[in-house]
């Protein structure tokens, strides 16, 4: 059923096809949309909708799009399902996390291999049984992204949750003892940072058989507060953004490479 009033637009980020590329750089902050857009060739404004921002421009010479998703799972798997319904196949996160072992510094960046499905959205599309797992095609091209521009990023697991401050404030909660022991359970298990996308992302991509990935900045480390150690907070996004930049041109190599393109 169509809810649009343009039957030829998506009915919440209001793209249609030949609006946006196959390759689509996904923060959640619909303020970074012009900040990434400024990376890209002919960069121009296709829609503002809700918390949903679009550009669309070039890189390398192949049409790229910027899109925000908002806050949480429910409205990232909105925005990608729409979009690939638009045509876009390619998609890499850009956000913010806080780390949760203490060697992850504020500043630091963590690109997800997968994500704990400590959130609501992705129980809609598989089975909890099923894993959140970033495309190994992205995941590669983040870490050559990131060693071309000299960083040092941390890769693996990280959680996502549905409820902010049921991280930052679980003892008020009424459910506070499970969420106080599951967060200790995700830190003995490695996990590296806590965010709210990721998990639903990867879900869903793997349900359209797409591929996704995430290239997240630390803002700060609660752990690291607990310990007494240095925690500044930090609200510089430009590294991850610069990573992902790189990361997409690495993708689209390997797609020409390959006639995919």
């Amino acid at each position: 059923m169509k809810y649009s009033e343009d039957l030829s637009k998506q009915y919440h980020i209001q793209v249609g096809k030949g609006d946006v590329g196959k390759y689509v750089i996904l923060p959640g902050d619909p303020k970074r949309c012009a900040k990434i857009a400024k990376y890209l060739d002919g960069s121009v404004l296709v829609a503002d909708s809700r918390e949903y921002v679009t550009y669309t421009g070039y890189l390398d010479g192949v049409k790229t799009s910027v899109t925000s998703t908002g806050i949480g799972g429910p409205s990232a798997s909105i925005a990608m399902e729409e979009l690939v319904m638009a045509g876009a196949d390619t998609f890499v996160r850009i956000g913010t996390c806080g780390g949760m072992q203490e060697q992850i510094k504020s500043g630091d960046v963590v690109i997800a291999s997968g994500a704990v499905r400590m959130e609501g959205t992705s129980r809609e599309y598989a089975p909890i049984e099923f894993p959140a797992v970033a495309d190994i095609q992205v995941v590669n091209a983040l870490i050559k992204g990131s060693r071309k521009l000299g960083a040092d990023p941390h890769i693996g697991v990280v959680q996502c949750k549905d409820s902010f401050y049921g991280q930052h404030s679980p003892e008020i909660k009424p459910v506070g003892y499970e969420l106080q022991q599951k967060w200790e359970a995700w830190k003995r298990l490695g996990c590296l940072a806590s965010e709210m996308e990721s998990a639903a992302l990867f879900v869903v991509a793997s349900s359209l058989h797409v591929r996704a990935g995430s290239c997240l900045l630390v803002m700060a480390n609660q752990e690291r507060e607990k310990a007494g150690l240095d925690n500044p907070v930090v609200h510089d996004t430009d590294l991850a953004i610069r990573i992902a930049i790189e990361a997409v041109r690495e993708l689209i190599k390997g797609d020409m490479a390959y006639g995919e393109i």
